[in-house]
């Protein structure tokens, strides 16, 4: 088959294309480039440069590679963003979504895989016992972001019966490492980077509340390798190629597996050698206490698991920070105060 991989020139994206292409599956991206690099591009794989808005292009893109499936991740996902910038991100979320999905039913692509993610929960109660989050818990989003993710579910699940499309919608959870140095996360919005800029800057890392119902009082997240993620799509989108149409899937990307805030920055303290005690500041609003995956749906779907561990996403992680920031494998002394 040959997919067309939206966002295929961003992080989670140019990992999709190299498991698509490891699996013998050709590959051609579509990406507007607003974050995406380019050079990540394999030699080979096509590159066409445009907007999800585009329709006209998409219809262009799909004809002229001979598309067979989509792997949809080009999206806008900040949270914070999406909160101030709301209209923007309905437009490109889900005004987007809308355009290619238009153009995939026109086309009939029979394959469509979207890149969802476990912001549809919001702060479920399950979270509350410390019980697995799992694809039947209610979708409550707590912010504009989750909103067209749960609202591009949707519309991906409608589409999909009316045009006889199967389709999957896959449930991210907390996104780390990398395949290679030159893949690494250039954003520094997660944890795994955000620790790093504060370590190298000579700050301490910041824990937003340390009184949560958890064991040692900070949040608890499921942490997922980029690399296994990819392998989780290439899954699905094998598993779609020999559905029935309108066949439509709903699962969980995560390991099963909490890790606190503060055990996090501890691993990533004894990974770089930096060793600096992190700070606790104030709560942020709208954070959860815990919120753990359910793996069980894709390993009974799909016989997909993770691999990887905490540890091979940090070093991974840090491998290619090293790239981007030289000397900043060199740990400075006592840290600087909170800033």
């Amino acid at each position: 088959m040959t997919w067309l991989i939206t966002g295929g020139a961003g992080y989670i994206g140019a990992h999709v294309v190299r498991a698509m292409r490891a699996a013998g599956e050709r590959a051609v991206v579509y990406d507007d480039l607003s974050t995406g690099i380019a050079a990540r591009v394999p030699a080979g794989v096509p590159l066409v440069v445009g907007s999800t808005l585009d329709g006209a292009l998409l219809a262009r893109t799909l004809a002229d590679h001979s598309v067979t499936g989509v792997v949809h991740l080009a999206a806008k996902k900040q949270v914070a963003e999406s909160v101030e910038q709301p209209l923007r991100y309905y437009r490109e979320n889900v005004e987007g979504l809308r355009t290619l999905l238009s153009a995939v039913a026109d086309a009939r692509v029979p394959s469509f895989v979207f890149s969802s993610s476990a912001a549809v929960y919001g702060m479920p109660d399950a979270a509350r016992d410390g019980s697995p989050v799992t694809e039947d818990t209610p979708c409550v989003p707590i912010n504009p972001y989750g909103e067209t993710k749960l609202a591009g579910e949707w519309l991906v699940r409608a589409t999909g019966r009316a045009a006889g499309l199967a389709t999957a919608s896959l449930r991210y959870f907390n996104v780390a490492g990398a395949a290679a140095p030159d893949l690494a996360d250039a954003g520094v919005t997660n944890i795994v980077p955000m620790v790093f800029e504060r370590l190298t800057e000579g700050l301490a890392p910041r824990i937003f509340g340390d009184d949560y119902p958890t064991p040692d009082g900070t949040c608890v997240r499921d942490y997922i390798h980029v690399v296994d993620l990819a392998e989780a799509h290439v899954a699905a989108a094998r598993q779609l190629a020999s559905a029935a149409p309108g066949t439509d899937l709903t699962l969980n990307i995560g390991r099963g597996e909490g890790v606190s805030v503060r055990e996090m920055i501890d691993r990533i303290n004894a990974v770089t050698g930096y060793g600096l005690p992190p700070a606790v500041t104030a709560r942020r609003p709208g954070d959860p206490a815990q919120v753990v995956a359910s793996a069980d749906r894709i390993a009974a779907e799909l016989g997909w698991q993770a691999r990887l561990g905490v540890e091979d996403m940090i070093s991974s992680a840090w491998a290619g920070w090293v790239r981007e920031h030289p000397g900043a494998e060199t740990a400075p002394g006592e840290p600087a105060p909170v800033a």
